[in-house]
This record gives structure tokens, C-alpha cells and sequence, in this order.
């Protein structure tokens, strides 16, 4: 997938583009624009031109010559993102917004931050907890990954079994559509049902129907005392019904992360991690709260955990402790980055109680398809990572994998599932989204897209399957 390595976009677009943002924040060599063609699901398109913001007024100026000129606009972070969601399809306009990383404001009295889009998720971490709070969503790219990206994608990671998502974690923004007009959504206060909510519809849309410039994030003060579980289960049936009764019960783990048995099998080889042999599953548990309940919180959870299949069950309490047990879980990426050169890595979500049937069903499609799958994710809300593992020089291997990846959607859907809990659609999803969501509502999603977008400049061809 690449794009012309020209610039045919009109002079007279160039020179207000500059004359917005400055000659030094204008890319135009296909050398310096090619590192913003692309973003962590390896797709890559090369864009006309790119232009680094710096405030809001910048970009409303921007959006607007863009509507003006009918130059396609992809707003871009850090390019941390799996589906392709970033890439330029049309060529046009990368608008990169990794400069606006300050943090406007912090107001601990109300626990409100308000930050531009290109912080990172941990300097707002950073800065939160010098006044005792966190805001919850943590993905594992948060040491590099900016607001703005979690914002679009509704990336949310680990804590969101307890914290929820973005979406329940902002409190509102502030926003530019695609031509040029200046929005703000939401609220200052935990609660407000004035008008319809933008906020939770701007979340998650991938930049297709504004562009964020600031957000409103609500804090949550930090546990007191945290405890840290690590189980291994014979099987997946056993560490799903586990997953059950854990969820069930009234303590509410800040992570319940699942393991299966070919990922421990890969831990095992690639760290000193201390494994039962044949083990079949793995969850990995964390529980915090106040430092005067958090073991008894624990011992709940870990009364949940027990049941037939289980092979051991250790739990931690020091720092060093739970960093070791964290260190577990990730070990999995170099670990699946040392089997196979590519991995097709699927963020599916079913109902908790449907995870044996999933991970059953994954099971019979590897066989079939003669494709190696490995299964790790949050199991608490039922998000599971479903990553194939192939050969990317080897097209009968690629072919058979794109096969297996529909059959794997086909069941996802069966179990009454989602197509993507945080990573989002992007280029990679956009065409399996049809069987998920039923004409009527696609076109519907296509006229609310119209009125903020009226050009559908605003990161073309995204997320939504192409109009027939």
C-alpha cells in the first residue's frame, strides 16, 4: 500500500498552510514526510504534505483550508495504533499533533485535568499523581502513546474491568469538524445531561468526524494498597469459570488479565518465570483499595479463583513482588516477536462466560487453517487478544490467514460478541464491520459523519465499511 511520493496539492494551499503554522513546521521532501505515513499496523501511505500544531486556533484555520482545497486530513499522535486507522489512504494532509502535549491545567479540588491531545498517557499519569490521583485507562503503550490517540480509539487497557474506559473517564472536549467550525462538548462536572452527548460519540470515532484539541479528564484518587494473584489452571474451562466467579463476587479486581496455554508455554521459554508444567491457563489478578480492607479484598478474590483445575495460586504484596508477577504478562510481545515475523493481532470482546467457547472455537480454526494463534487479554470484560502468528513472505500462509481471521470474526459474533473492544478499525476491521452492524445504523453513522464532515475529508475511508 503506497501513495504517489509528490506533492499535487495546490500551490496557493501550500502557501496558507505555511503561513498558518510557520515554514519550519511544514514537511514537504518525501524523506521527512515518509516516518508519518504509517502507524504500528505497518500499513503505510505516503502523505502530500505534513504540518506540525501548536494550538487550537491552528487547527480551525487548518480544517478549514482543508475543506476549502478538498484535501483529505488525518489527524495523527504518536502512530502507537494496530488498524491502519492513522495511515493516508488519500494522500493530503497528516496533521500531527504530537506538539501539543501541554497540560493546560490541573484541578485537584475537583479532580479534573484538562490537556492538549499529544501528551502522553504518562505525563498525565505523572502529573496526576503528584497531587494523589491516576486517570484509569493504561494501555501498554502508555509511555509513548498520546491522549489524543487513547481519545480516538476509546484505548483503555488493564484497570477498565474496574475504571472504565475514556468514555467513562472524560468529562468533556473541545473540538474542530471537518470545516473549520469550533465545538465544545460535555461538561466540567461528574454530571450534566444537557443536550445530546457528544463527548462519549467524538470518543472512539477515529478522527473521522472532528479533530480533538483539548479534553477534559477526570481523575480518581490513588489506591492506598494493592495485592497482586497469579493463577494457573489446567485449562481454559477451568480459568473461565474462574473469570465467573471472580466477576461475580462483590470485589471488583483492577485487572483480571488471561493467559492461554500456548502463551505460557512461549513465557516459560523466553523468561525465568516459575510455571507449572502443563499448565493450560493463566490469570493474572490485581486488587487495590484502602490499605485497611485491601487484604480482605484479596482473600475474596482469591476464594473466587479457587476451583477444580487449579495448579497454584500465589499472590504478592511488595512492589518487587507484583513487578515480577507484571513481568509475566509482559513478556508476551518479545516473546511472540521472536516466533514469527508478523503477527495479525484482533482485539475481540464476547461475554465473559463465552470465553472457553471462544478460545475453543480459535482452537479448531488454528487446526483448520494450519495457523498458530495465541490468546492473552482482559478477561474481566471479555476483550481477548487474539493474535496469529505467520510468515508475512509466504502468501499461501497470508492467504489462509486471512480466511481464518474471517471464520474468527464469524464466531466472535456468534457468541454474541464485538469486533474490537480499544485497538479500533481502522483499515484493518472497516470491511468485517457490516457484519456487526445493520444497514439502517451504518447509514445513519454516515449521515452524523455528514454533518460534521460534509466533504468526508475528515480521515477517509475509515472505520465504516466504503459505500457501495
Amino acid at each position: 500500500m503506497e501513495a504517489a511520493a509528490t506533492n499535487p496539492l495546490p500551490t496557493d494551499f501550500i502557501r496558507a498552510l505555511t503561513e498558518t503554522v510557520g515554514a519550519a513546521q511544514v514537511l514537504l521532501d518525501a524523506a521527512e514526510r515518509w516516518a508519518y505515513g504509517y502507524d504500528n499496523s505497518r500499513r503505510h501511505c505516503l502523505p502530500d504534505v505534513v504540518a506540525y500544531a501548536h494550538s487550537h486556533a491552528q487547527i480551525v484555520a487548518i480544517a478549514g483550508l482543508c475543506h476549502r482545497y478538498a484535501v483529505p486530513l488525518v489527524a495523527r499522535g504518536r502512530g502507537t495504533g494496530t488498524t491502519g486507522a492513522t495511515v493516508p489512504l488519500h494522500g493530503g494532509l497528516v496533521l500531527a499533533l504530537e506538539r501539543m502535549d501541554k497540560i493546560i491545567s490541573i484541578d485537584p479540588a475537583n479532580r479534573v485535568m484538562v490537556v492538549e491531545p499529544g501528551v502522553t498517557n504518562q505525563a498525565v499519569q505523572t502529573a496526576a499523581a503528584e497531587h494523589g490521583f491516576f486517570w484509569p485507562p493504561d494501555p501498554t503503550s502508555a509511555a509513548f502513546c498520546t491522549i489524543g490517540g487513547n481519545l480516538a480509539y476509546n484505548s483503555a487497557g488493564p484497570r477498565a474491568v474496574k475504571y472504565g474506559t475514556p468514555r467513562e473517564n472524560t468529562l468533556g472536549l473541545r473540538a474542530v469538524t471537518g470545516d473549520g467550525r469550533e465545538i465544545r462538548t460535555g461538561v466540567y462536572t461528574t454530571k450534566g445531561v444537557v443536550g445530546y452527548d457528544l463527548t462519549r460519540l467524538l470518543i472512539g470515532s477515529e478522527g473521522t468526524l472532528a479533530i480533538i484539541t483539548e479534553a477534559t479528564l477526570r481523575l480518581t484518587p490513588l489506591p492506598d494498597a494493592k495485592r497482586m494473584l497469579q493463577a494457573v489452571y489446567t485449562d481454559m474451562h477451568a480459568a473461565a469459570a474462574a473469570v465467573s466467579r471472580i466477576m461475580a463476587q462483590p470485589v471488583t479486581p483492577c485487572a483480571l488479565e488471561f493467559i492461554d496455554g500456548k502463551a505460557i508455554d512461549m513465557i516459560r521459554s523466553y523468561s525465568n518465570a516459575d510455571l507449572p508444567e502443563h499448565a493450560g491457563a493463566m490469570l493474572v489478578i490485581e486488587v487495590d483499595g484502602p490499605q485497611a480492607c485491601v487484604d480482605h479484598s484479596a482473600d475474596a478474590v482469591a476464594t473466587a479463583a479457587r476451583g477444580n483445575g487449579l495448579l497454584s495460586l500465589t499472590s504478592a504484596r511488595e512492589r518487587a513482588e507484583i513487578e515480577q508477577i507484571w513481568q509475566t504478562r509482559k513478556a508476551l510481545s518479545p516473546a511472540l516477536r521472536s516466533i514469527a515475523p508478523k503477527k495479525i493481532n484482533e482485539d475481540v470482546v464476547v461475554p465473559v462466560s463465552r470465553i472457553p467457547d471462544l478460545i475453543e472455537g480459535l482452537d479448531g480454526l488454528a487446526t483448520k487453517h494450519d495457523v498458530t494463534i495465541v490468546n492473552f487479554g482482559h478477561a474481566g470484560n471479555g476483550n481477548i487478544h487474539v493474535n496469529l502468528l505467520v510468515d508475512p513472505d509466504d502468501p499461501a500462509q497470508m492467504q489462509a490467514a486471512q480466511v481464518c481471521l474471517s471464520e474468527v470474526f464469524d464466531l466472535v459474533l456468534a457468541l454474541h460478541g464485538t469486533l474490537s473492544g480499544e485497538h479500533g478499525v481502522g483499515i484493518e476491521k472497516r470491511d468485517f464491520i457490516g457484519r456487526e452492524i445493520d444497514p439502517v445504523t451504518l447509514k445513519l453513522m454516515r449521515d452524523i459523519k455528514r454533518q460534521f464532515d460534509p466533504k468526508g475529508l475528515l480521515n477517509p475511508d475509515k472505520m465504516l465499511p466504503l459505500a457501495e
